[in-house]
C-alpha cells in the first residue's frame, strides 16, 4: 500500500484532465499552429472583401447585375452610329418575288406583333399600349430568338468549310458577329429586367424549337433562311419604331425621365457619347442594328450560297454593313455585288 502511494505522488496531476502520455500529444509545434491560424484569418478576410452589393435599377427596382460580375469583354466592339443614319432608319419591306419569298413573308407572325403595312398601303395597324415592363418582356423574349439564326448559319458554314477544306468566302464572321450583336441587345435589356421562371421556361422551349428548325432549314435552303431573317428584322425595326413613337407621346414616363440611366454595358458597347445616353438613344441604336441585319440578310439571300463572296467584309465593302440600313434596306442585288468584284 505504501509503495502505491509513493508512485501516485510522483505522477503530476492536471486539474480536470487525465494525464496524457507524450506519445499521444499533438504532432504540431506552437509555430506551426500559429501559422495555420494566421492563414485561416487571411482567407476569411479575402472572402469578406469580395462581397459586392447588387445595385438597383432606377424605376423598376430590379437587380442590374449579379454579385462580383466581371466587366464584359467585347469580342466584336461596335463601331458606333452616325446620328444622321440612325434617324433615317424606317420600317421598309422588300417586295416578295418568288414563292419562297412569299412563304418567308408570311412567317413574320413569329415576332408576335401585327405586321407592318406595305409601303403605300392605306391599312392602319393598331397596337395595344404597353408599359415599360411589358416592352422589356417583349424585347427580352425577341432578342433570345434573334440571336439564334446567325449562330446556326455561322456554325454550319464553319463545319462546311472545314469538312470540304475550302474557304467560306467571308460569310462566317458576319453571321457570328450578327448573333453576337443580338446577344448584346439581350444583355443590355437584362440589366433592366429580371426574367422569372415562366419566362425562362418559355425561352428554353422556344430555343429548342427554333434552333432545330433553323438548323434543318439552313441545311435544306440557306437562301430561304436568310430571306426569312430579313423579313423578321423588318418587323423588329417596326417594333422598335413603335416603342419610339410611344416614348414621343409620353406614354413611357419612366424612360423619358431625365434621371433615368441606361446600363453601363450599353454605353461601353455602342460607344455612346455624353449627352446621347438616354433610353431613346439606346432604342434608336438598337433599331439601327436591326435595320443593318435586315439589309445584310436580304443581300445574302440574293447571292449564290456557295460561290459568291460576302460583300460586307470590311476591306471589300464600299459601305459598312452597319450603315447599309439607310442606303439599301432591301439589301444589295446579286448583280451589284458581282459588279464590285469585277471592277
Amino acid at each position: 500500500m505504501a509503495h502505491h502511494l509513493r508512485v501516485l505522488r510522483q505522477v503530476p496531476r492536471v486539474q480536470g484532465r487525465t494525464p496524457v502520455s507524450r506519445s499521444k500529444q499533438s504532432p504540431f509545434s506552437h509555430t506551426q499552429f500559429t501559422a495555420a491560424s494566421t492563414l485561416a484569418t487571411q482567407k476569411s478576410q479575402v472572402r469578406q472583401s469580395t462581397t459586392v452589393a447588387i445595385p438597383q435599377s432606377p424605376g423598376l427596382g430590379l437587380p442590374t447585375r449579379t454579385p462580383a460580375q466581371p466587366s464584359v469583354h467585347l469580342t466584336w466592339p461596335h463601331k458606333g452610329w452616325d446620328d444622321k443614319v440612325v434617324l433615317e432608319v424606317v420600317p421598309s419591306h422588300r417586295e416578295p418575288r418568288t414563292l419562297s419569298d412569299r412563304i418567308a413573308w408570311g412567317m413574320d407572325f413569329l415576332t408576335g406583333m401585327p405586321p407592318e403595312p406595305k409601303p403605300g398601303s392605306k391599312k392602319k395597324v393598331t397596337h395595344k399600349a404597353m408599359s415599360e415592363s411589358q416592352w422589356l418582356v417583349r424585347f427580352v423574349f425577341l432578342e433570345t430568338v434573334a440571336g439564334i439564326p446567325g449562330a446556326v448559319a455561322g456554325g454550319l458554314r464553319h463545319l462546311h468549310s472545314i469538312r470540304r477544306f475550302k474557304l467560306d468566302q467571308g460569310w462566317i464572321k458576319t453571321l457570328l458577329e450578327e448573333s453576337y450583336n443580338e446577344r448584346m441587345h439581350l444583355l443590355t435589356f437584362l440589366e433592366m429586367y429580371k426574367p422569372g421562371r415562366l419566362m425562362r421556361l418559355m425561352v428554353f422551349a422556344t430555343q429548342g424549337v427554333f434552333y432545330n428548325t433553323m438548323f434543318v432549314g439552313y441545311l435544306l435552303s440557306p437562301s430561304f433562311c436568310h430571306r426569312l431573317v430579313g423579313y423578321l428584322e423588318d418587323e423588329a425595326v417596326g417594333t422598335y419604331t413603335k416603342c419610339l413613337e410611344e416614348m414621343d407621346k409620353g406614354r413611357l414616363p419612366q424612360w423619358t425621365d431625365p434621371d433615368f440611366r441606361i446600363p453601363d454595358i450599353a454605353v461601353k458597347y455602342w460607344n455612346m457619347p455624353e449627352g446621347k445616353r438616354t433610353m431613346k438613344d439606346l432604342i434608336l441604336y438598337i433599331r439601327a442594328d436591326e435595320a443593318s441585319h435586315r439589309g445584310v440578310n436580304h443581300t445574302l439571300g440574293n447571292l449564290d450560297q456557295t460561290l459568291d463572296p460576302n460583300p460586307f467584309i470590311e476591306e471589300h465593302a464600299d459601305v459598312s454593313h452597319m450603315h447599309l440600313a439607310a442606303i439599301k434596306p432591301a439589301g444589295l442585288e446579286r448583280e451589284e455585288v458581282l459588279e464590285k468584284y469585277t471592277r
